[in-house]
């Protein structure tokens, strides 16, 4: 049975209040909001697997989004200072959170909730219990029978609830057996019929009552004529909130049909690839400006390749500045950059598929690429996964990460408007992340170890011209400090660092509100580890040959961050996305691996022409051939035509 109650999309505080509190009290369902934002990277990689699990828990969860930079009121009230931020509520409580892009996260967070639901949705009813003590212990009076009930309802949580339900009851069911060797009966307190039958009624309150909204003409306008709706002007309260319950319900249903519209324009985009008999022949493991140049160039080869990477685009996709030192874009932010290489890779037939890659297995021919749900044939692979943000290593860093703790000011950057915030590093990322802050920060100080900035000279002049921007050389982060946030103890809030200058060798304790780690990144490859030879002189980059983008294992290519330990922009990793698309396409030919499926087919209509019988004795010399009086009548009208002219 499908509840419909698993994609909601968040408006307002009001609204989410009341969603939590009806499930608390109504279904039983657990809530499991996620904290997203348009811009942010990592949520949009995310987006998929959170739909994906909506789906998988329709009828045991509520999954909704929330827009923090549209509710941010409930960003404030969670403590919500990083994102994609996932929290789950149960029981009207505040269950469950995380913070990042962690699909095993996601899911056991999720899995949990519903467990405990499941576990929980009992009810011990006062009757029951009276039965119960009359066959085990008939010396209990009605009066004992009351007093063991409300001690009960008294263990809850949610003081509303006057009933013994849920882990209360299930704590009472195994004291009891303990002591008398069988357990009272308990029952389901919600049932899939109480949640349907819910949900329609809730439907069914949200549309206006048109009979109520006409009973008296007096709330009518008099230009109104037969219209149903009343006139706001006169209307009264309880006909404001039936057509305030009505316009939000229309603004939600508009909103999901846009989301499904996306949805359906993004969907080459998540699992265009379907397994086939023959191998692939190109499989690009990677989604940014690398990945996609290399899907580009191998689909106009006609080579269709594969494109395996989550839907997040690689470090240009959570760029909030606008891209200025990649040619022809102008005014053009990361994503629209990404965007807009997507695109075109599939108008050439490129193919997507939005999974993890776990392993490549090199031990036979062709070469498997092992993903997270499916294992993909193919002749050649080339590696562009880019490469991961580095963390300082301080103490109190990783306990207030989603607390104050980030590497993507882009995605968090609105959280600390009017604040303090520091940014820590000296390259072209740490000047972007500083500028994109001084929009909305009140001071924005960077630590950088060096008296210079490693930076390109626009960046840097930029950035020390600023007048929201400090500047403190030669220092490094000690630890960052923190206290528990107001509204959730459990959770660590940056309120601070300990910043030491590598010249004095003096520490001081800076204020502030975040800090963003913006110190280089580390290529992405320990899943090629022990598949193919990695640069001695440079940690973590793959090593290629012969100023190609081939590898120690032939059929598999290296392009962008993964073996670039240099230059390591977007215009680069773009270039030898193609260089490794060129080779994968030299490596084919060389080694006569073309389209095999298409061979396969023109062999298979050769056979079956070799199969029909020839003309000459068949008896078929007085077949009428159509083709035959066709080319009679095509020759004869080209004389007609010869002859008027």
């Amino acid at each position: 049975m499908n509840i419909q109650l698993t994609k909601n999309q968040i408006y307002w505080n009001s609204e989410f209040d009341r969603l939590v509190e009806k499930h608390a009290r109504s279904t039983g369902l657990p809530v499991v909001a996620d904290f997203y934002s348009d811009g942010c990277g990592p949520c949009r990689m995310m987006a998929p697997v959170f739909k994906k699990l909506a789906k998988e828990y329709q009828d045991k969860a509520v999954f909704v989004k929330i827009d923090t930079n549209q509710v941010h009121q409930l960003s404030s009230r969670y403590s919500v200072r990083s994102i994609p931020t996932f929290i789950s509520f149960y029981n009207g409580k505040k269950a469950n959170e995380f913070s990042g892009a962690g699909e095993q996260q996601l899911r056991q967070m999720a899995s949990s909730a519903v467990d405990q639901a499941e576990y929980e949705n009992v009810v011990l009813t006062r009757e029951s219990l009276a039965e119960y003590y009359q066959t085990q212990d008939p010396s209990k009076t009605q009066e004992n029978v009351d007093s063991v009930y409300q001690k009960c309802v008294d263990m809850m949580k949610n003081k509303q609830i006057t009933d013994c339900v849920g882990a209360a009851a299930q704590k009472l069911s195994r004291n009891l057996r303990k002591k008398y060797k069988s357990a009272p009966t308990l029952v389901p307190r919600f049932t899939e019929v109480d949640r349907q039958s819910k949900t329609n009624n809730d439907k069914a309150k949200a549309k206006p009552d048109s009979s109520s909204a006409g009973a008296s003409t007096s709330t009518k306008s008099k230009s109104s004529g037969a219209s149903d709706k009343p006139n706001l002007n006169l209307a009264t309260i309880e006909e404001l909130e039936k057509e305030l319950a009505a316009r939000r319900e229309a603004m939600a249903e508009a909103e999901l049909e846009a989301q499904d519209e996306d949805e359906d324009e993004d969907a080459e985009f998540q699992h265009g690839w379907a397994p086939s008999d023959f191998p692939e022949r190109v499989t690009i493991i990677g989604g940014g400006p690398a990945g996609i140049a290399a899907a580009i160039y191998a689909a106009r080869a006609g080579l269709e390749p594969v494109v395996v990477a989550p839907p997040m685009g690689g470090q240009l996709q959570g760029k909030g500045v606008d891209v200025e030192n990649y040619p022809g874009m102008v005014n053009v932010t990361g994503p629209a950059v990404v965007a807009t290489m997507r695109t075109q890779a599939a108008s050439f037939g490129a193919v997507f598929e939005a999974e993890t890659v776990l392993n490549i297995d090199t031990s036979t021919r062709p070469l498997k690429v092992i993903t997270n749900t499916s294992t993909i044939e193919t002749h050649t692979v080339i590696l562009a996964t880019g490469a991961e943000s580095n963390w300082l290593g301080v103490k109190g860093e990783w306990e207030m990460r989603g607390g104050g703790v980030s590497t993507c000011a882009t995605c968090d950057g609105h959280f600390y408007k009017d604040t303090h915030v520091l940014v820590v590093g000296g390259g072209d990322t740490a000047m972007e992340d500083a500028l994109v802050l001084a929009r909305t920060s009140k001071t924005v100080t960077i630590i950088h170890r060096r008296d210079t900035f490693r930076a390109s000279k626009v960046l840097a002049q930029r950035v020390i011209e600023h007048p929201s921007i400090k500047i403190k050389w030669n220092t490094t982060v000690e630890e960052v400090l923190g206290e528990a946030s107001a509204n959730d103890p459990s959770k660590q809030l940056v309120t601070g660092a300990i910043l030491k200058d590598v010249t004095t060798g003096k520490s001081i304790t800076q204020p502030c509100e975040a800090v963003f780690v913006a110190i280089g990144h580390t290529p992405t490859t320990k899943f090629v580890e022990g598949v193919v030879e990695f640069d001695m002189k440079h940690s973590g980059y793959i090593q290629t040959f012969e100023g190609s983008t081939r590898t120690s294992v032939p059929g598999i290519f290296a392009a962008g961050d993964v073996a670039d330990s240099i230059y390591r922009q977007a215009i680069t990793s773009a270039g030898s996305g193609a260089a490794a698309a060129l080779d994968a396409e030299r490596y084919l030919s060389e080694e006569g691996l073309g389209n095999e499926q298409a061979e396969f087919e023109a062999e298979l209509l050769r056979e079956m022409m070799e199969d029909m019988p020839s003309k000459a004795g068949s008896g078929l010399d007085d077949v009428y051939n159509v083709y035959a009086d066709a080319g009679s009548a095509a020759k004869g009208y080209k004389e007609s035509v010869g002859a008027e002219l």
